[in-house]
């Protein structure tokens, strides 16, 4: 009996062994490889700066920065050792005392009130394991943090430590906690807030000073008892870190700024490195965004948008008073208040097309500055005059403001001979009428007015529709496409005759482009928004490379700039001339008033302004880019350009000056009462002195180039064939009829 129990005894110990050996085995084989300490790369912040190393934007899923030791405060360090782990560089990764402390307490108190765990045992918790509250997790913890001890030197676990763990509010790390709680970079932090910090490892949700201030003073106390037991302060330190007083608010966090450019950014950069990488890879990303000129751009387009929305409530409310009032049913504008109206403004810098600044819009991610297409309107008209030039037209060239009217026979566009004032247009164009096969374009001035015979200078300064059209239809519409293609516009182009009229479709950031390629000499580069990205080690990942390319001539893009620049001092844009520098630009509003447009540069920046309705309503005709759009222009670029010394554009040497009377366009005389310093491509001056009646209007005398009576030069359009909106080139070679859309364009009311 006694050998049988003997026996009964070995089996069952021989089982257990077993049993304990398979168990044991099972548990070491599910244990997470150690070699993925390895690889292990904690999720990281990416970061965006401005062109002066601002910060712009933290891009993470957690907020969390990867810092060594020495960046590390020593009080942030002595913190959480003496309130985690005060034995942490004495044990081997597991501290068996505190684990049988914590297990007395916890049973006294009947709940989990202390934790055993050193810090060795939480970063692996953190990066080999889940969180789940069982016996089996907490033995794969022991046994990973005694083999994370005998590969890692304390001080690389540390370091580890610190960079990991969870302060609260999406805080991971001391650098990301450091930010949250106190805006600050961790090594400004004081005793008091080292404190706090290592106060909230063991509960960050309890502790939040946000949310429980009281609580996080007394942890902060019970901290700082800690450490002054463990011999890290004086007690004087300790009893002025006391009195320091908690951040109970969030402080006002740099966060996402200039979210429109930031945006921008990710849809460029995210689909190149990849989510992870984007988004947890702590990448450093130098852009050309200069905050000072996003923040007045943005404070000022919000400013100029939200007054408009004030006067177009108050007339809306005012005008249904009104017909309420007068029983009109149903009243003639909507019972529905108008919409918040839409602001776009874009500065590129000259030389470089860098991107200083953008507002995309208000209240939404649609960035309209890069992403809406709309009518320019007049603000095309330089490239139409620019072409015009580059065929042998000077800004003195006199040109016809009259009335004009086109019709389609079905098979080709022609002008109506004859039709030279408005009676006649009216008469000649009342047989088409209502015909399908029949249709007829009008284009007229934005006031309806005609001045006669006119310089290009003066057409341009005063956006004058109708030189426009007789000026494409003089060099041909596919030729101011190519030119305009060339200096930067992306978007496809009808090349039809009111394309001089703005109605072909782009992007505020493509039209400022084109203009840089002007005030750049004609040489167009390419517009960005990334200087260089680095990883978190800051190896460099892209730098951006200069590209150059003359799209137009020097002399060329000298003589747009010289007749733009008489725009803003005596035309449309001359609202911006209180600036008191060299300044180029050009205004423009829509069909139907739909947009409104300012494009100005100067030889440093350049600078695009639009606004409108997202759902294309028209704005009251009362309101014209000349008076909504330039003024907020000016007041941006009046605080942009403080840091720009005033200097003029560069002159070609292919350039030469000559006093000029404006009316004429000849060589002035002492006696001419309009006289101006006009810039000609050499072998372009005119030769003749003024000798006109200044009592008397100007007439057309020749056609273009050819000399008149009074020894100018004079353009006009020739009538006949030919004459209509040239349209696109189908396969063949052959001119293609115009689309159904581009019909419907030609027929859309001029603007200005």
């Amino acid at each position: 009996m006694t050998r049988l129990r003997f026996y009964l005894c070995a089996v069952l110990a021989a089982l257990c062994v077993v049993a304990s050996s398979i168990w044991i085995r099972s548990l070491l084989s599910s244990l997470p490889p150690y070699d993925r300490l390895e690889e292990y790369t904690p999720s990281l912040t990416s970061r965006v700066f401005d062109a002066h190393g601002e910060l712009v934007a933290e891009l993470s899923i957690e907020r969390r920065a990867l810092l060594t030791l020495a960046e590390i405060p020593v009080d942030l360090q002595n913190a959480v050792i003496a309130t985690e782990d005060s034995r942490f560089f004495q044990h081997c990764g597991i501290s068996p005392r505190s684990m049988l402390r914590a297990a007395v307490r916890n049973f006294l108190a009947r709940r989990v009130v202390e934790g055993g765990s050193t810090l060795t045992q939480q970063l692996t918790k953190l990066i080999f394991l889940t969180p789940e509250k069982k016996l089996i997790r907490k033995i794969k913890e022991m046994v990973l943090a005694v083999q994370m001890e005998r590969n890692l030197s304390k001080e690389e676990i540390f370091q580890l430590y610190l960079n990991q763990i969870y302060f609260g509010h999406r805080a991971y790390g001391v650098q990301a906690a450091a930010h949250i709680y106190f805006a600050k970079n961790v090594k400004d932090l004081t005793l008091a807030e080292c404190a706090l910090l290592g106060g909230l490892v063991k509960y960050p949700g309890g502790y939040s000073p946000f949310r429980h201030p009281d609580a996080a003073a007394s942890r902060r106390k019970l901290v700082l008892g800690r450490m002054l037991e463990e011999g890290f302060i004086r007690r004087a330190e300790m009893e002025a870190a006391l009195q320091e007083p908690l951040p109970v608010e969030r402080p006002a966090m740099t966060g996402v700024q200039a979210p429109y450019f930031v945006e921008y950014i990710r849809r460029r950069l995210e689909p190149k490195y990849g989510y992870d990488t984007f988004w947890r890879g702590g990448l450093n990303i130098h852009t050309t965004l200069d905050l000072r000129m996003q923040k007045a751009a943005e404070a000022e387009a919000e400013k100029a948008a939200a007054e408009f929305d004030r006067e177009a409530r108050a007339e809306w409310q005012k005008q249904l008073d009104e017909d309420i009032e007068a029983g009109i049913e149903p009243p003639s504008v909507s019972t529905t208040p108008p919409s918040n109206v839409q602001a776009v403004f874009l500065i590129l810098d000259v030389r470089s097309g860098a991107i200083r600044a953008v507002v995309g819009g208000r209240g939404d991610q649609f960035n309209r500055a890069v992403q809406a297409q709309r009518q320019p309107g007049s603000t095309f008209k330089p490239f139409v005059w620019a072409a015009a030039l580059g065929s042998g037209m000077t800004g003195m060239t006199l040109v016809e403001d009259a009335p004009l009217a086109y019709y389609y026979d079905g098979r080709d566009w022609r002008l109506l001979e004859g039709a030279t004032d408005q009676y006649a247009i009216t008469l000649a164009t009342a047989p088409f009428a209502g015909s399908d096969e029949f249709k007829v374009w009008v284009p007229t001035n934005f006031d309806d007015k005609f001045m006669g015979v006119i310089t290009l200078r003066k057409a341009l300064a005063l956006s004058r529709n109708m030189v426009s059209v007789r000026l494409t239809e003089h060099v041909g519409p596919p030729r101011v496409v190519e030119l305009a293609h060339k200096a930067g516009v992306r978007s496809r182009l009808a090349p039809v005759l009111s394309l001089g009229l703005g109605t072909s479709v782009v992007s505020p950031l493509e039209l400022a482009n084109a203009f840089e390629t002007f005030a750049n000499g004609g040489i167009h580069v390419q517009p960005y928004t990334v200087e260089r990205v680095e990883d978190a080690n800051g190896r460099t990942l892209q730098q951006h490379l200069p590209k150059e390319e003359e799209a137009v001539s020097p002399e060329i893009a000298y003589l747009i700039t010289h007749l733009m620049k008489v725009a803003v001092e005596s035309g449309t844009g001359r609202r911006a001339a209180v600036l008191k520098r060299p300044l180029a630009g050009k205004t423009g509003t829509s069909n139907d008033n739909r947009d409104m447009w300012f494009v100005g540069y100067t030889p440093d920046l350049v600078a695009v302004a639009w606004m409108g309705y997202d759902d294309f309503s028209p704005i009251a005709k009362r309101h014209q880019a000349s008076s909504s759009i330039v003024p907020w222009w000016t007041a941006i670029m009046g605080q942009v350009l403080k840091d720009y010394p005033p200097r003029d554009f560069p002159k070609p040497e292919g350039i030469s000056f000559h006093q000029v009377d404006t009316e004429t366009g000849m060589l002035a005389l002492p006696t001419c009462p309009k006289r101006a310093l006009q810039a000609f491509l050499k072998g372009t001056e005119p030769q003749d002195y003024c000798n006109h009646d200044h009592t008397q209007p100007l007439k057309l005398q020749a056609a273009f180039g050819a000399p008149g009576d009074m020894g100018g030069t004079f353009f006009e359009a020739e009538a006949g064939e030919g004459a209509a909106p040239a349209p696109a080139a189908g396969a063949d070679g052959l001119p293609a009829l115009p689309s159904d859309d581009e019909l419907d364009s030609l027929l859309q009311p001029a603007e200005e």
